[in-house]
């Protein structure tokens, strides 16, 4: 059966063109389909008969059998938050960026993770989202947090966490993030917050530069419902899913964050390990004389 991959990236922000370069030599050596949208198409430097090019990114996404992610994090957060409107479809992060967790595969590797996915030798990393449901905001998707925040330079807000029920805090600080596992290396990770291994069941509330120095990170259970209480405040506040803000308008805003049924898959290699991720990103175990 032949394999069809969609390619996303995002060329304004980081260098694709050999990594597009490399994956569209080996699908016309491997006879592989390989679809692109048409903002894309200015980085194909040689023409390929198995290639299409389809009406939008979103038809990448449904058509393809893989989606290749070129770039960093935030081009598979932007990959993800388009599966949350179709079936979701594994996902291969080729990281063209920077500092990337999720976009762990080197330029250098492009034609051995083809080759592994197309000899089926890879694993999936399965990864949750959190949902937040609000009466006239609507749903939202987050795969790596949400976060409440003030918008400017004026006084600390105030937030308040109830789970199930049960006040945890009301929290005086900046904002307060609501963090999955795969997010605890972003946002959360600056702000203090702990690391947790994907896969865990848990999310993560990090309070950001919080007032009184004993209000620390907190980690609960996935299955239980997180309520955020914000009132009206001095300042204007933030709120934003995976880096996409929402328009705050009406106060008190109360917003109900749980666990999604919506997941993605992550293509990993065999001797791929997320604590060898961290090693080399965070550069753990190095020797600053050296």
């Amino acid at each position: 059966m032949k394999l069809t991959f969609g390619i996303i990236a995002n060329p304004d922000k980081y260098a694709i063109r050999h990594a597009v370069d490399r994956v569209v030599q080996w699908s016309s050596v491997h006879k592989c389909q390989l679809i692109i949208s048409p903002k894309l198409n200015n980085y194909v430097l040689e023409s390929h008969a198995h290639l299409s090019v389809v009406e939008s990114e979103l038809a990448v996404v449904q058509q393809s059998d893989y989606v290749i992610s070129i770039g960093g994090d935030g081009t598979i957060l932007w990959t993800a938050q388009l599966m949350t409107q179709t079936d979701p479809k594994p996902i291969l992060g080729i990281n063209s960026g920077r500092l990337g967790f999720m976009a762990s595969t080197a330029l250098e590797k492009i034609d051995e993770s083809l080759t592994a996915i197309k000899q089926k030798t890879i694993r999936l990393d399965r990864r949750f989202f959190l949902e937040s449901k609000h009466p006239i905001l609507g749903h939202h998707f987050a795969l790596n947090e949400f976060l409440f925040a003030k918008k400017d330079s004026a006084s600390m807000i105030t937030v308040k966490a109830i789970f199930n029920g049960e006040l945890i805090n009301n929290y005086w600080a900046d904002g307060l993030i609501v963090s999955t596992p795969t997010g605890s290396t972003a946002y959360n990770l600056s702000s203090g917050g702990p690391i947790v291994m994907p896969g865990t069941d848990v999310l993560i509330l990090t309070p950001i530069t919080p007032h009184t120095l004993t209000t620390r990170p907190l980690v609960l259970p996935s299955n239980g419902k997180l309520e955020v209480i914000i009132d009206r405040q001095n300042s204007d506040i933030l709120f934003s899913y995976d880096g996409n803000n929402v328009d705050v308008s009406r106060y008190p805003l109360r917003i109900e964050i749980q666990k999604s049924e919506r997941y993605i898959d992550i293509v990993e290699l065999p001797n791929h390990s997320f604590f060898g991720t961290l090693r080399t990103k965070l550069m753990w175990g190095r020797d600053a004389r050296d």
